[in-house]
């Protein structure tokens, strides 16, 4: 695959206090590149930049060979661009807000009309197109909000936490959609802080936290290093301070860590016999609620490389995403 975004030594500085930490990478053609990490880590920073909304402190950023650094302007045509926040106008209903976007991008009536209408019918948005934006749903407004950073068919697609805030099922469909684009031929690069849907769209990911990219790989290759973990979820009736001590000692070669106030995972490499620890836990009067193997996951990947696991990131996991 061929590089049509070139990062190097990026960095933003907001007074004194350094947002973004001279990162450097690239967006290959065709595939869904994931910024992954907890809020606050420079994931909307590096997006606002890479797409003209701030200007970097130092750095380079170059568009398919050319330096865009001092004018990213002129790469928008190459862009569409989809912020976390709507900047799509409430009064206007969903086919002026996208015909009105499409004669931004130089799109003559006839076709922003027509390529206003396709959109509306693949988001599936067309029999709310005369309704005013207001009146949409969280979910709606997504949609809407995706069509129109779509509607000059740009090269690249950038998204910034594209579900966050949004039900399952609208969560859902924008990932689909966002599927059918890429195989479409559309390269994507979107920041989540939701691990399990970095895991599910994106083809590589970059792990970053303070500002610091920690790592970049293809999300088959961070896998493999804990896919022969063996991982026990247990939900107690109760945990006391000695646990994690207790579990250790009758459970050699494992790895025990407490998640929540009665939550316990367990990790060994070797088959975890969970009958054999529910009755252990039994005799020293501590009532197994529920007990659940789990596969491992890049969020295992994540914490082992971060040390981070935020409450967001649990909850994730505990819940999914639908």
């Amino acid at each position: 695959m061929a590089s049509i975004l070139e990062v190097q030594g990026l960095a933003k500085y907001y007074g004194t206090q350094l947002a973004v930490d001279r990162i450097s990478f690239s967006l290959e053609s065709g595939e869904i590149f994931g910024f992954l990490g907890p809020n606050g880590a420079g994931k909307t920073t590096t997006i606002n930049m890479l797409t003209g909304l701030a200007r970097p402190s130092s750095g380079r950023i170059y568009y398919f060979g050319q330096d865009y650094t001092q004018n990213i302007k002129k790469a928008q045509h190459l862009m569409g661009i989809v912020p976390d926040e709507s900047n799509l106008y409430p009064e206007l209903s969903g086919f002026e807000n996208l015909s009105f976007c499409g004669a931004l991008y130089g799109l003559k009536k006839k076709e922003r009309e027509n390529r206003a209408s396709e959109l509306l019918e693949i988001f599936g948005l067309s029999e709310a197109k005369d309704k005013k934006f207001a009146s949409y749903s969280k979910g709606m407004k997504r949609k809407l909000t995706i069509a129109a950073g779509i509607i000059h068919n740009p090269p690249i697609l950038f998204l910034d936490e594209p579900t966050t805030g949004i039900d399952v099922a609208s969560a859902r469909h924008i990932r689909r959609l966002l599927l059918q684009m890429n195989k479409n031929g559309t390269t994507i690069f979107l920041t989540t802080h939701y691990i399990e849907e970095a895991e599910r769209l994106c083809h590589r990911v970059a792990f970053i936290v303070e500002g610091r990219i920690i790592k970049i790989d293809y999300v088959d290759h961070l896998l493999h290093p804990v896919k022969d973990r063996n991982i026990l979820l247990l939900i107690l009736s109760k945990m006391d301070g000695g646990i994690e001590k207790m579990l250790s000692s009758i459970l050699p070669g494992t790895k025990c860590v407490r998640i929540s106030d009665n939550e316990i995972k367990i990790e060994s490499v070797s088959p975890l016999r969970t009958g054999q620890i529910i009755r252990r836990l039994e005799e020293n009067n501590i009532e197994v609620i529920e007990a659940k193997r789990i596969t491992p996951s890049l969020e295992d990947v994540f914490v082992d490389l971060t040390g981070i696991e935020t409450d967001i990131m649990k909850k994730e996991k505990r819940e999914g995403l639908g």
